[in-house]
């Protein structure tokens, strides 16, 4: 099993800003709610890949680094494209 760890100043931030936590990504990405994972298209993060994971029908990307032992969650982001790529074609 992997070990997942974030910052906990960011997980509050997310949880009062976003209504969503760090234990909800990985609750989602352990119950095989991971709709992909793909690199990170931002040129600034090129050692990123990103989870984008399925949340009450709703996709969130969760950016983050593999390190030796353990996955470096970094944010979640909520993603209207993702879900619209990814969630309305499995409904069709």
């Amino acid at each position: 099993m992997e070990n997942f760890e974030w910052n906990d100043d960011k997980n509050e931030k997310l949880k009062e800003e976003r209504g969503i936590s760090f234990e909800m990504a990985v609750k989602a990405i352990l119950n095989s709610n991971l709709v992909k994972i793909e690199k990170n298209p931002s040129k600034k993060h090129l050692n990123q890949l990103m989870h984008i994971i399925n949340i009450n029908n709703y996709c969130y990307l969760v950016p983050f680094v593999r390190e030796k032992d353990k996955i470096f969650l970094k944010t979640i982001i909520p993603s209207r494209k993702a879900t619209k790529k990814y969630i309305k074609n499995l409904s069709n």
